[in-house]
């Protein structure tokens, strides 16, 4: 039975079980009015399983909208995470299905790596046989959120069908010269015999699997030469400033590293000979400052030298250790650098010998591994130079234009501080004194070059080829045969995939290296080129290389001949994952969407020179779900839930203690004991109790802090719905205006006469606009803030709620207004709540439909989704007559001046009482949200003053005057 008997309301004067019951201030309704929220939940899940037509059927012709989250790694258990991500798309494809739209919204699964593996080899089985039972378990949760997906598209990234198209991208790649082998310095591990990705490698530089030390060394490696489109990533990043958050268009710009300056050379004496060591810099003008240079460990010099020189060999083992912002380095014994101005001029100023320094700040792959150090116009530089050179005096060779404005040397009681801007070069720098920076910089550069090619204008990257080696089983392998006499050679296209040899978890267990280098009948083979003796490479692919496309493979995932759908090509409309994928797999994707529009596999309209090839047009990066956490707070200790007594909620304690333990939100973890089961949560709540409550409880792009008691707020916002759809289902019983086909049409259901409806339809119809208009707003333009579309709909219901239209409506007028606004309502909340929208919708319509000449009693219902989102109700001129007629006027003072009047809509009836002597919190919060939507008070109260730094706001008169104190 979904629907319980509850008390009759004149007798709900106090909290009962869950719910909280208001005093009456109409007649009881005889409609049962309470939900079991667990059985409206099963009830439609079951039947969308059997029909999932029912839920959202398929829109041919229309408009397309691709909307996709991120897929995840099968691992076994959705976290609340997970649930947040595709709570988002869920809605946002729901939005764009009832728009008219043609939506994609499919699912599938990151599925190879080195998690599925290690796993395997712990319980001694075959990894796609643990990863295919995570699958199946996580696509059954998938289901108990709600989400809609389109499982007919499903892919794994294990599958030889999606990795044979893989192993074609990189034979592509290949052929123009875009994947290459190449001796490369990476992370070793001597035990297990692999290569390590950084964050496989921990703090103290071990392995984080075997424990053992690990090594830098040199390997032949395979590259994806991602720096060939580097200038069109950077630049196309600017064609989506509307589309993604800025936060992330830097990170991309930073990780990619353009800058300009030039390259310096400076002579270095070792004692096994003269070197030219080149630097890149952005400051030539501060080289006659240059006190120090700086190469970072694996700088061919430094790795020579080491060689020979055991306290330097000491120092680079022990340099993994230290942390990322050490100022530690070390003095390169009888090594000296020349200043090459010394070759322009003779300059008592200048220091034209300098020590040479080996620093874990300088990083190996950006420029040639080489710095300059200039102490006095750099702040890195300069807390090296003041841990590292005994004291030594700085050399400050810029300063300040401005007579106003002192050089920092001076200006600070504490000592000399870098002066980090441009400006003028100081006395000492010989002839180039008093240029400005700039002006200075270039004829240094132009004198060095003209002097001895000592230095070149130059542009600089922080990006590097992408490394897709991996020394792992569990991986797409590369399709390449090494011959002894022909060399690499691609297998030919009719040969994909080249599939991974069943190897099982107790083969894979206490062997070291790579297992694919001991499958020898997989191994040997035959050259495609001369038909002799030859091996397969041995090496699997990183698995960003499976999910730079996977994208594409939903659009067309049954087209062999072209895995990369010349006739279905269609951007990702809005793309949801998390901030941790901003840079990398974003960029990866970026890259390889771009190289396949220059391919003869992309439609012409969408390549050539004049087309911006990007995979992903809107970005939302949701932030992460932190978990309520316990600590001992003597010890800092996280505490179990058996530790805990948490019989009262608001007061916990330490078991056996009169102890309070800290309270804080963490990312969740088992170590913190603050994980969430989303399936218990669910169990417990309904997938849309959870679903509202995740997306209410902050922005998209911020930390949600899970707290699982606050979910009663969203049942008590449904139970306050069903009372208004009971009460109204019976005031609409014989609503003759609606049959079948007007509910699939509903935005073409004429508004009565305006001038003859009542104040309270007014407010009604009034409250109902601005809600499509912001909701819609939101979801469109805006998702950042799904959290405010709660919040909007909560204030629509809680306005029906205390409207007497819904037990009054009897006329024709009074029919339609509230059909129109409570059909829009609970379309509006469709998406978000798909299961609670469709038992009301149902509840509402069958007594309607049954009662209606035109229909036969037996119709079902048609699903709401088959019904269309709901149109703006009013034009702008009917909206403000409605405002004046139905609004009162509200004077508004900023810090005790009048600043503005406008009308606003009247605050919907409340239950008061009579000696009430000013506006209730409810009336407050109406006056001010709609104040804050007029143009006077964007302007006063946000622009010219900041709103959430409010310190007080005063509301007298019943409303005629608000006073807000900044």
């Amino acid at each position: 039975m979904l629907l319980q008997l509850a008390l009759p309301r004149s007798l709900r004067t106090r909290q009962w079980g869950r719910f909280v019951f208001r005093p009456a201030v109409r007649a009881a309704s005889t409609t049962p009015q309470r939900l079991d929220l667990l059985a409206v939940d099963k009830k439609w899940k079951n039947r969308w399983r059997c029909d999932p037509t029912a839920q959202l059927a398929k829109k041919h012709g229309k408009q397309k909208a691709y909307v996709l989250s991120m897929f995840p790694y099968p691992s076994g258990t959705l976290h609340m995470g997970h649930v947040r991500v595709y709570t988002i798309s869920d809605v946002l494809a729901r939005f764009k299905h009832m728009k008219g739209y043609d939506v994609l919204h499919p699912m599938g699964w990151d599925a190879f790596g080195l998690p599925a593996e290690n796993a395997a080899i712990e319980r001694g089985i075959d990894p796609a046989q643990w990863t295919m039972q995570n699958i199946a378990n996580m696509k059954e949760q998938l289901r108990a959120i709600g989400a809609h997906f389109d499982w007919d598209r499903e892919l794994m990234t294990c599958s030889p069908s999606f990795y044979k198209h893989t192993q074609r991208l990189f034979l592509m790649l290949h052929k123009r010269d875009l994947a290459y082998q190449a001796k490369a310095l990476v992370n070793y591990d001597p035990v297990d015999k692999t290569v390590l990705a950084n964050e496989q490698v921990d703090a103290n530089g071990c392995s984080w699997r075997s424990g053992a030390k690990v090594e830098k060394v040199e390997l032949k490696q395979w590259f994806f030469r991602i720096t060939a489109f580097k200038e069109a990533l950077l630049k196309d990043l600017d064609s989506l400033t509307d589309g993604w958050p800025e936060r992330v268009l830097s990170m991309q710009r930073h990780w990619l590293g353009k800058s300009s300056g030039a390259h310096i050379r400076f002579l270095v004496s070792a004692p096994d000979g003269n070197y030219n060591i080149q630097v890149f810099t952005t400051r030539p003008d501060t080289l006659h400052g240059v006190q120090y240079l700086a190469l970072s460990l694996t700088h061919p010099l430094v790795v020579r030298l080491a060689n020979s020189n055991p306290d330097l060999k000491s120092f680079l083992d022990s340099a993994s250790s230290l942390p990322e912002d050490t100022k530690s380095g070390y003095r390169l014994p009888d090594v000296l650098a020349v200043n090459p101005l010394s070759s322009l001029e003779t300059n008592s100023s200048l220091q034209s010998s300098i020590p040479v320094f080996v620093a874990p700040y300088v990083l190996g792959e950006y420029g040639e591994g080489a710095v300059m150090g200039v102490p006095g116009h750099d702040s890195r530089d300069f807390a090296f130079w003041n841990e590292n050179s005994g004291s030594q005096p700085i050399s400050f060779v810029v300063k300040s234009p401005s007579s106003t404005e002192q050089n920092s040397a001076e200006s600070l009681s504490d000592g000399p501080q870098p002066f980090t801007k441009k400006g003028v070069l100081a006395d000492t720098c010989g002839s180039y004194s008093g240029m400005s920076s700039d002006e200075g910089g270039m004829k240094i550069v132009a004198d060095l070059k003209n002097k001895g090619n000592f230095a070149d204008n130059a542009e600089n990257w922080r990006l590097r080829d992408w490394l897709v080696s991996r020394q792992r089983y569990w991986g797409t392998p590369i399709p390449i045969i090494h011959c002894g006499s022909c060399g690499p050679v691609p297998v030919p296209d009719d040969q994909l995939p080249v599939e991974l040899p069943v190897v099982e978890g107790a083969g894979l267990k206490g062997k070291q290296g790579n297992p694919l280098e001991s499958a020898e009948e997989w191994l040997h083979t035959s050259c495609p080129s001369c038909g002799g003796p030859a091996q397969r490479d041995t090496d699997t692919m990183d698995t960003f290389v499976d999910s730079s496309w996977y994208f594409m493979r939903f659009l067309d995932p049954s087209n062999e001949a072209n895995p990369f759908s010349p006739s279905q090509v269609h951007p990702v409309d809005v793309y949801i994952g998390g901030i941790e994928h901003a840079i990398l797999h974003l960029l990866y994707a970026r890259f390889i969407y771009k190289f396949l529009a220059t391919s003869e596999l992309f439609p012409k309209e969408l390549s050539g020179p004049s087309m911006v090839a990007e995979p992903f047009l809107k970005l939302l990066s949701q932030g992460m779900v932190h978990g309520k956490t316990y600590s001992d707070p003597s010890t800092g200790r996280f505490l179990k839930p058996s530790e805990l007594d948490l019989s009262k909620s608001d007061a916990p304690l330490i078991k056996g203690t009169q102890t309070a333990p800290t309270v804080s939100f963490e990312k969740m973890s088992k170590s913190k004991y603050n994980g969430v089961d989303p399936t218990s949560c669910i169990d417990t709540y309904g997938s849309d109790a959870v679903r509202a409550h995740i997306l209410f409880s902050a922005p998209v792009s911020e930390v949600l802090e899970w707290d699982e008691s606050k979910i009663v707020g969203m049942e008590r916002w449904f139970n306050r719905l069903w009372r208004v759809i009971s009460d109204s289902r019976t005031s609409l019983g014989n609503f003759s205006s609606l049959n079948e086909e007007t509910v699939k049409s509903l935005n073409d259901i004429t508004l009565p006469d305006l001038t003859k409806i009542s104040d309270d339809e007014a407010s009604i119809l009034l409250i109902a606009h601005d809600t499509i208009t912001s909701v819609s707003h939101c979801l469109d333009e805006m998702p950042y803030g799904l959290n405010t579309v709660i919040s909007n709909l909560t204030k629509f219901t809680n306005a029906l709620a205390s409207s007497s239209l819904p037990t009054s409506a009897s006329t024709p007028t009074s029919q339609t207004v509230l059909y129109i606004t409570l059909s829009s309502l609970l379309r509006l909340l469709a998406p978000i709540t798909p299961a609670l929208a469709s038992e009301f919708w149902e509840h509402l319509h069958n007594n309607i439909l049954k009662s209606s000449n035109t229909t036969s009693p037996s119709t079902a219902v048609p699903s709401i989704f088959s019904s269309p989102w709901p149109t703006l109700l009013l034009s702008e001129s009917e909206v403000q007559s409605l405002r004046a007629r139905g609004g009162k006027t509200v004077a508004v003072q900023i810090n005790g001046k009048l600043r503005f009047s406008t009308v606003i809509p009247s605050p919907p009836t409340t239950e008061t009482t009579s000696d009430k002597k000013g506006p209730s919190e409810v009336e407050k919060a109406w006056i001010l949200t709609h104040l804050l939507e007029t143009e006077e008070g964007k302007l006063w109260m946000k622009e010219r003053n900041d709103w959430e730094k409010r310190r007080r706001v005063i509301v007298v008169g019943g409303g005629k005057v608000v006073n807000v104190v900044f």
